[in-house]
């Protein structure tokens, strides 16, 4: 039933090219699908911007509903977009509870103007997710300027990135002919344009967020990390242009332009890599060159997610101390055998056993088969037995039988099937007899499937998703090599658990920043954790500085807008004035680490005010008087109080 007519007004500071729109869960207001939801008219009144609409609302529903504000490309269409539009989603409320309109409730004459993105006491704004567009992210560490001019070493430089549209480069609003075909590169540098837009975040700066580039772009000095971000709808067809200037050291920047160089398609024929590009003086003259590392972030194939409730930042205050079951019951396979779980590490066991134990969460390890199922496991190689031919042993002598060989392999090289049903050896089982006999038990075998684990495991306790990828190592080694096609991998892991997550609390984490990126960017849902070693002798450094301390992982966790970080243990425990610098800073903060199996460290750590401690064995460390989740507890709380409700109000009719 339709009816009540409503003015939406909301008042809010906007960019160049930058609209406002509404989306609910009624058929007007798109059934919170962005594309479907409508736009609003800009008004300036008293110097303030006003953005106002109105349409029909039905009169006998609960009206629910969120602020965005995008990007309008009505010149980047496909045949099958809705309203003739392309809506590349900025900014949104994602207060866990929306805005709501109750049943046959009407506006007055007073004028009520919205505050973008608070209300019921509370302000969250996030940043948008990929829907239609691919980010194209140019990295820059490690000193990666390489001038050959001598009157040019030592000195610093700001660095600036335009995008290019090689079909059009000075015109992006024409999509088929209309341009001079020798446009003039000074043209592309002056040009105002609201798309592609380009942004810059700085790792070395507490002021990290992504933001508009400065006139004569970023000051790259020693020790800097700048990431140049971009959004386009048709990353075959951009290059990009890098422009050097002189830094004053006085303080006053100079528009000296040194140089400039490009960054070409064909330089980047993966999800991520490296390029190395010559630098050229404004004569002409090959001056030096550019190291530039690269990834590419495209929209996840074959899921939309809508806009109805977002946990991508969402924390209670009452989530302290949470206990996570590490692989879930424990790890397995140590060194010290007293240390070990008593159940295989990764399995449906184990997980289950951390659960039934009082844990809040459980923390598993997943990547993908070769057949591109997600399964839980935590290395990237495992052994099978191998039996060699009958007939004669090593040293050429007759042999009754063929003795064991045991065969290296990396999981991407073996199917789910292979996988789960070959005799398969843990990488520290390194003797022809396992440690752990159990092939006769399906939910103690290795290799649970994710969506297995979605369905079949409580669904009160939380689940900590780590994403296993290779990483570069200091000495330029990976840990892998030849992995999948980065974007199809996540993709692949993030669709079971968006169709099966349900009401479980989940959260994402990985050590490689990019990943965390990714998970960030492609989809607006779950909660993403960066996983850190930090300052440590025990594990080798990795090759991308944001990995190396805390600091600069707080910086790169708010320059991406996730939840937190989940840090090493010995990093805390060295320094605990390093837990106020990221709750300071409005983050999350988990810990992980062999320090942490002893209950007087996890008492400690819980006294810090760490959000979670992940350990291994918590059925014998856990010190929970009640062996249940948080959020079990919360859950059955919350039943109390709807029937206390609901009781009270049947009373009073």
């Amino acid at each position: 039933m339709f009816g009540r007519e409503w003015n939406f007004r909301v008042t809010l500071r906007t960019t160049p090219g930058e609209c406002v729109g509404v989306v609910g869960n009624c058929h007007q207001l798109g059934n919170w699908n962005h594309q479907n939801g409508i736009l609003l008219t800009k008004s300036i009144i008293n110097s303030n911007e006003i953005w106002q609409g109105t349409t029909q609302l039905p009169v006998d529903q609960e009206v629910h509903f969120r602020y965005f504000t995008c990007i309008v490309l009505d010149h980047h269409l496909e045949e099958n977009e809705v309203n003739g539009r392309v809506l590349i989603m900025r900014r949104w409320e994602t207060n866990i509870s929306p805005r709501i309109i109750k049943i046959n409730s009407s506006q007055n004459d007073l004028i009520h103007i919205d505050l973008f993105g608070t209300y019921n006491g509370e302000t969250r704004v996030d940043r948008g997710w990929l829907t239609k567009e691919t980010v194209v992210q140019l990295k820059l560490y490690n000193d990666p300027i390489r001038m050959w001019k001598k009157s040019l070493h030592g000195k610093s430089f700001r660095v600036k990135v335009t995008p290019v549209d090689v079909d059009f480069p000075c015109n992006n609003t024409v999509r088929d002919g209309g341009v001079d075909e020798s446009w003039d590169v000074q043209d592309v540098r002056n040009a105002v344009k609201s798309w592609p837009l380009i942004e810059v975040a700085s790792m070395s700066s507490a002021d990290c967020e992504f933001q508009r580039q400065q006139q004569f772009g970023e000051l790259m000095d020693r020790g800097s990390y700048l990431i140049f971000q971009a959004q386009v709808t048709r990353p075959e067809s951009v290059t990009f242009l890098v422009d050097f200037y002189a830094h004053n050291s006085s303080g006053v920047d100079s528009s000296e332009h040194i140089g400039f160089c490009y960054v070409l398609q064909n330089n980047m024929t993966q999800s991520e890599g490296s390029a190395t590009v010559p630098i050229t003086s404004p004569k002409h003259l090959a001056i030096g060159q550019l190291k530039v590392d690269y990834l590419i972030v495209r929209p996840m194939n074959g899921f939309e997610c809508d806009m109805s409730i977002s946990f991508a930042r969402h924390w209670k205050h009452s989530w302290r101390g949470l206990e996570v079951g590490h692989r879930g019951a424990g790890s397995s396979f140590k060194e010290a055998l007293k240390s070990c779980s008593s159940i295989r590490e990764n399995t449906i066991a184990s997980l289950a056993h951390a659960a039934e134990h009082g844990a809040d969460m459980i923390e598993f390890d997943v990547q993908l088969s070769k057949d591109m199922v997600p399964v839980i496991y935590h290395d990237f190689y495992v052994y099978t037995a191998m039996m060699r031919k009958l007939g004669k042993d090593e040293c050429g002598n007759g042999a009754s039988e063929g003795p064991f060989d045991m065969l290296h392999l990396p999981i991407k090289e073996l199917t789910l099937a292979q996988l789960q049903k070959l005799k398969i050896y843990h990488v520290k089982e390194n003797s022809r007899v396992p440690k752990l006999n159990d092939d006769d038990f399906d939910d103690h075998q290795p290799f649970p499937t994710l969506q297995r684990a979605l369905e079949h495991l409580d669904p009160h306790v939380g689940f900590n998703v780590e994403i296993k990828w290779t990483m570069q190592l200091k000495d330029g080694s990976f840990e892998l090599n030849n992995p999948f096609e980065l974007n199809v991998y996540l993709d692949t892991i993030l669709k079971p658990v968006l169709m099966y997550g349900g009401s479980r609390k989940i959260i994402f984490s990985c050590f490689h920043p990019d990943i965390c990126t990714m998970l960030r960017m492609k989809q607006n849902k779950y909660p993403v954790m960066f996983l850190t070693q930090g300052i440590t002798a025990k594990f080798a450094d990795y090759h991308d500085p944001r990995t190396h301390n805390i600091p600069t992982g707080v910086h790169f966790v708010l320059s991406i807008g996730i939840l937190g970080l989940c840090v090493h243990s010995e990093d805390i425990l060295r320094d605990p004035t390093q837990v106020a610098l990221v709750q300071s800073r409005g983050l999350i903060l988990f810990c992980w680490g062999e320090d942490n199996n002893d209950q007087a460290t996890i008492r400690y750590l819980k006294n810090l005010g760490l959000n979670g401690i992940i350990y291994d064995k918590i059925d014998v460390h856990s010190a929970k008087e009640t062996k249940e989740s948080i959020f079990l507890v919360e859950a059955r709380q919350e039943q109390k109080e709807l029937i206390k409700i609901a009781s009270s109000t049947s009373s009073s009719s």
